[in-house]
């Protein structure tokens, strides 16, 4: 059986679900996939370095995530233009013209939303974070009908390069850059955490508890762990939530159909990797 050989270039991903949702993927399609976590720290290799070595290595495509996504987009071919719009990508796969990139962030934020939330548009929102996750995350509220945002990052830099990109795909979209995050969530409906904070290894929240009030659903981005600090509170606070698993899930489905051509069955998919979430509860 042939190898599909893929990884994930990140900094902290010792926890990442990443490899067992591929091989599992590729077990279920009957493809042989070994997918490994490279770490530009542990491999002594800066990220440019290690990402040009990718393919002499055979890796056929990559998984890119924090805090490298917007350096990747730079680096490879981006034939969607929204993905081009939104300056970052995730996904990557090595062909004979090149690198080519994805972003199936912003594609599988957008069936995270609305397997939750069906048709609900997402009102006035509170982005928190205005990275790689959150330049996909903005450009999806966009595509589900966002018309008011409040947009906060610590490098309020980033955050107007965001607005600018925004405001540029959407003018008529209302956009606002915030000195904080509690700012941003007065009066917001949706309350969006794209930061590390939360992570393994990145505790806390990046919102108190007490600025969630009035607030109708929030999502965070980080997965690891599922019920971070974040989402409990917003929970408490009566919320709907949607999990960053939800968007996990969703990105790593379409990251698969790039890297491997074919459609995983979700269902089976989803079975597997909670059963095995399950099994490793039970043993920790």
């Amino acid at each position: 059986m042939t190898v599909l050989r893929l990884g994930l270039i990140g900094d902290n991903i010792a926890a990442s679900r990443a490899p067992a949702l591929h091989e599992l993927a590729g077990r279920i399609v009957g493809l042989d996939v070994r997918y490994d976590r490279l770490i530009p720290r542990e491999q002594e290799l800066d990220f440019d370095t290690l990402f040009a070595a990718c393919p002499g290595r055979g890796y056929a495509g990559l998984n890119i995530t924090y805090p490298y996504k917007e350096r990747a987009a730079a680096k490879v071919r981006v034939e969607d233009p929204a993905v081009r719009r939104l300056g970052a990508v995730n996904t990557v796969i090595f062909g004979p013209e090149g690198a080519l990139g994805f972003n199936t962030d912003y594609s599988g934020f957008i069936a995270a939303y609305r397997a939750a939330r069906g048709e609900a548009a997402p009102g006035p929102v509170c982005l928190i974070g205005a990275g790689g996750a959150g330049r996909a995350v903005g450009f999806g509220l966009m595509t589900l009908g966002l018309k008011d945002l409040r947009l906060f990052d610590r490098e309020r830099a980033k955050a107007e390069a965001l607005a600018s990109a925004l405001r540029e795909a959407s003018p008529a979209l209302s956009i606002v850059v915030v000195a904080d995050a509690e700012a941003g969530a007065r009066g917001a409906e949706g309350l969006v955490n794209c930061t590390p904070v939360g992570m393994v290894g990145y505790g806390g929240t990046p919102l108190p508890r007490a600025a969630m009030v009035g607030a109708d659903w929030a999502f965070d981005a980080v997965y690891t762990p599922v019920d971070t600090p974040f989402l409990r509170n917003a929970a408490a606070e009566g919320l709907s939530v949607i999990s960053g698993y939800e968007l996990f899930f969703h990105q790593g489905v379409d990251a698969f159909r790039i890297f491997a051509g074919r459609e995983v069955d979700q269902a089976a998919l989803r079975a597997g990797l909670e059963g095995r979430l399950e099994t490793e509860g039970a043993a920790g």
